[in-house]
């Protein structure tokens, strides 16, 4: 139970009996693939229950994209290459959105951003450092008066609001001209 990141008895029952009926190839369960998938699914390290499902999930996944690449290679015909090619695709798209939901879900769904170059122009200012977005208690950070607008703030640069009186007039959908 540890192994697959599971606390409850009654949980692990059932996520067993799951993973026996998903790797049995036919009417009789496969101790050999059974036991491979559990080997698959301990390796991930899942933490806890969630995670556990998940990664079945993912294995399972895996495991028929490799059968719709083997059937893709035995192709005769245009329509055979075109559904193996078709389910390959589906399932290798869900697999990768698999792994982003578990890479999500063990951070947190905390995202990082890391800035490599910044380019601070004369009399601007740069933070460095770590930057929130919310102020204590969970309230965002007001405005001050202080702070200029970005769009419309660049001392001695005159916007160029003149452009829209030399607009030319767009013609009506009538055809008309007007």
């Amino acid at each position: 139970m540890g192994a697959l990141g599971i606390c409850e008895a009654n949980f692990v029952n059932w996520y067993l009996s799951q993973i026996i009926e998903v790797a049995k190839p036919g009417a009789r369960a496969d101790e050999k693939a059974t036991n491979a998938m559990l080997a698959g699914i301990a390796a991930m390290r899942p933490r806890d229950e969630a995670e556990a499902m998940l990664i079945a999930q993912m294995i399972a996944t895996h495991e028929l994209a490799m059968t719709f690449a083997r059937r893709m290679k035995r192709t005769e015909n245009i329509p055979q290459q075109d559904s193996a090619v078709n389910g390959l695709t589906k399932l290798t798209r869900t697999f990768a959105a698999q792994m982003e939901a578990l890479k999500r879900y063990r951070s947190g769904g905390e995202q990082k951003m890391t800035v490599q170059h910044v380019h601070v122009a004369e009399g601007g200012q740069a933070i460095v450092g770590n930057v929130s977005a919310s102020a204590p208690g969970g309230g965002a950070i007001g405005k001050t008066k202080e702070q200029p607008h970005a769009l419309g703030y660049a001392p001695g640069v005159e916007m160029p609001r003149q452009v829209e009186k030399e607009r030319a007039t767009v013609p009506s959908s009538g055809g008309s001209g007007v």
